[in-house]
């Protein structure tokens, strides 16, 4: 196939669209079902690019959430705890596989944003990961291969209409990129800087210890940032994205939104969140958005009002003062990257509140030694990787 009509662009006023190989050619996917959309296929194309990079860092399966053309989480396939299990609504009777739980942790990173992802997987689709995507709202999968029960599985979805995307795995796109902008051709050289654990060597802190674990987190916060629409900051804990800050004017805010979601994450495992009693009818979105307006200060009042629409009985509500010492107590040894440097300390100020302790940026501000002292004085491991990561 070497062209692929879409029904509209970014917009349905923007027609005709469509997707060609430049320099000509087949497209390097096909589509197995459904009938994707433009902005689907950014998803996909981005989201493709993270889990084949982050598996090869990491030597091991991954899977990206993405919406609106940034992820919303990222993670690799560890095993999920029991807190993870019931925070993310699996069935305890499902076996999960590596790729399922890559899946399940990418998705849990922000199970709010998303709410209608698109899912990428860097392996061959399995029966496990399949069952996971099943029970969840998504738009579409990309990934190398589906196994026959897999495809199966994921063609239920949407009365048919899911939207199933098989990546060639071994296309490589050409070294020069082109976008046009109002009448106006961009052109650069690919963004094909590979990262990997060299990356990581140059240690400006007086604290050099750096854990293999702490070395992977970083390397998944730096490749989820690649593909994270700029300015970007993204928390990481035991290979998982936990909170991602992206298309922010400005450092501490990148660095807030990321740590507060990364702050939201620790707190619905919570045993009082873990335990909070939902109706037996309500669904996995709305059991999300009662979670995100309990956890709220603002909504939190209203939803309690209301809690005959949620819960079966009145739920106590959740002090500030439990999540902030239940946060300080759980929420360690965190890793944060940011795709440009920090130009004044308060990130790291904020980002001592979510419980970071290594952290890996390019370096190269003014105040670079204002920001290395603050991490000393909190015994913090950074990495400047003169590295720029800006996407956009």
């Amino acid at each position: 196939m070497n062209e692929l009509e879409l029904k509209y662009g970014l917009n349905p006023n923007q027609t005709p669209a469509r997707l060609t190989r430049k320099g000509g050619g087949a497209l390097p996917f096909q589509v197995l079902n459904g009938r994707p959309g433009y902005i689907n296929f950014l998803d996909a194309l981005n989201a493709w690019q993270l889990v084949r990079a982050l598996r090869e860092a990491a030597g091991a399966p991954a899977a990206a959430s993405f919406k609106h053309v940034s992820p919303a989480g990222a993670a690799v396939g560890r095993p999920l705890d029991e807190a993870e299990r019931r925070m993310y609504f699996v069935d305890p009777a499902l076996d999960l596989s590596p790729l399922a739980c890559a899946y399940v942790r990418a998705r849990g990173a922000d199970r709010l944003c998303s709410y209608g992802d698109w899912a990428a997987l860097s392996d061959v689709c399995d029966e496990a990961a399949a069952r996971c995507l099943q029970g969840e709202v998504s738009d579409g999968v990309i990934a190398p291969g589906y196994t026959p029960e897999a495809l199966a599985i994921l063609k239920t979805k949407k009365q048919g209409r899911y939207s199933i995307v098989q990546m060639d795995p071994d296309y490589v796109p050409a070294a020069q990129e082109q976008r046009d902008v109002f009448g106006v051709t961009f052109t650069q050289g690919r963004s094909d800087l590979e990262i990997g654990r060299g990356i990581l060597a140059n240690i400006v802190t007086r604290n050099k210890d750096l854990p293999e674990t702490a070395a992977v987190d970083l390397l998944v916060a730096l490749l989820t940032l690649k593909y994270t629409q700029s300015n970007s900051v993204c928390y990481v804990r035991n290979g998982q994205a936990i909170g991602v800050g992206a298309g922010q004017q400005s450092r501490i805010h990148c660095t807030r939104l990321a740590g507060d979601k990364a702050d939201r994450w620790c707190l619905r495992r919570h045993p009082q969140v873990l335990d909070l009693p939902f109706r037996p009818d309500l669904g996995r979105a709305g059991r999300d958005n009662a979670i995100d307006c309990y956890l709220s200060d603002e909504e939190a009042p209203g939803l309690l009002a209301a809690w005959r629409d949620v819960f079966t009985v009145r739920p106590d509500p959740l002090t500030q003062e439990a999540k902030r010492a239940w946060i300080a107590r759980t929420l360690r040894d965190t890793a944060l990257g940011s795709d440009a440097f920090f130009p004044f300390p308060d990130n790291i100020e904020r980002a001592r509140r979510s419980g970071v302790r290594y952290i890996a940026q390019p370096g190269g501000s003014i105040r670079d030694e204002l920001v290395i002292d603050c991490c000393d004085r909190y015994g913090m491991v950074m990495c400047c990787t003169r590295a720029r990561l800006f996407h956009h």
